[in-house]
């Protein structure tokens, strides 16, 4: 009988560790460190910061809820190395993206494709990568526990309205804590640091602005009454899609040359022209009109759905 009992108590742990192991992986990072201009550091210096930055990003719990293997956001983070400051003090351009899966088919949609350039941080080999919501440990981990976290609000709005608004809340806790001296010496954390309004500071201040409210409800019309729905129902799905685009065309006269309008199309464009191909020609023309109108830069490949 003790034997049994011992069995079935192993059996439970186990079961409990592998259920915490599946929680904990709400994200599926695929990291790759480059590094062009390499002059005087150990080229393994970056090849452990490679695999420290996979594992902090994927081992950690970012948040409550048990994910499915299907159902891990995936991720991908370019860290190009652009100039040695120091032995352990670096330059970098930071290139990010995410994706979710579309329901009832085997297609991911882009969320997130956004370059964040000139980030600056200290890097030690073999030091732990230490974060927390509430207290600044350095600049790295910040920006890295900011975009886990904007990632996840994203992901969170797309299968709800304003569903991601916790998540949200804690990127922003990260800009509010940073240190006045780090933000100075570190860009990208405050207003007027020298990039207008294109930078960390002002993708929180525009997602968390009443006047980009319909944005983030645009995301689950587009999403899940969209996208996912698509592959049952087409002509609903992109209907649905359509009227989502027009929230967002709300949001452009409500707040223009805000930040996120743009980042929402760097990770869309693609995507629009696939899907309006195939749409009505009244679908055609407002979606051609939409587009071209937000997002100028590629206006020409817009004018191209259906022709």
């Amino acid at each position: 009988m003790k034997v049994f009992y011992t069995v079935i108590t192993c059996f439970l742990l186990t079961l409990n560790s592998s259920y915490n192991d599946v929680q904990a992986q709400e994200l599926e990072f695929d990291v790759t460190v480059n590094t062009p201009k390499l002059q005087t550091v150990d080229p393994r210096v970056f090849q452990d910061m490679e695999s420290q930055l996979q594992s902090f990003l994927n081992n950690r719990k970012w948040t409550e809820d048990a994910f499915n293997q299907e159902e891990r956001i995936k991720c991908n983070i370019q860290l190009t190395i652009t100039e040695e400051l120091g032995p352990t003090s670096f330059a970098a351009d930071l290139a990010i993206q995410s994706a979710r899966p579309v329901f009832n088919s085997s297609l991911e949609t882009a969320l997130l494709t956004h370059v964040d350039k000139g980030v600056t941080f200290r890097y030690e080999q073999f030091q732990p990568l230490e974060f927390s919501e509430n207290n600044f440990n350095d600049n790295l981990t910040s920006i890295l526990g900011f975009y886990v976290y904007l990632i996840l609000g994203l992901d969170y709005d797309s299968f709800s309205p304003l569903g991601g608004e916790e998540y949200l809340q804690r990127a922003q806790n990260i800009i509010n804590i940073i240190p006045s001296n780090v933000a100075d010496g570190n860009p990208g954390w405050r207003p007027n640091d020298g990039n207008g309004n294109r930078n960390r500071y002002w993708i929180l201040e525009n997602l968390l602005s009443p006047r980009v409210k319909d944005l983030r409800y645009a995301l689950y019309d587009y999403h899940l009454r969209g996208l996912d729905l698509m592959p049952k129902n087409q002509d609903l799905g992109r209907a649905n899609i359509l009227k989502a685009m027009q929230s967002i065309e709300k949001v452009g006269r409500a707040y223009p040359n805000s930040m996120i309008i743009q980042m929402f199309f760097n990770a869309k464009n693609n995507e629009l022209v696939d899907i309006f191909n195939q749409g009505t020609r009244a679908e055609k023309t407002e979606i051609i009109r939409i587009c071209s109108k937000l997002d100028p830069a590629n206006a020409i490949k817009y004018r191209k759905i259906g022709s």
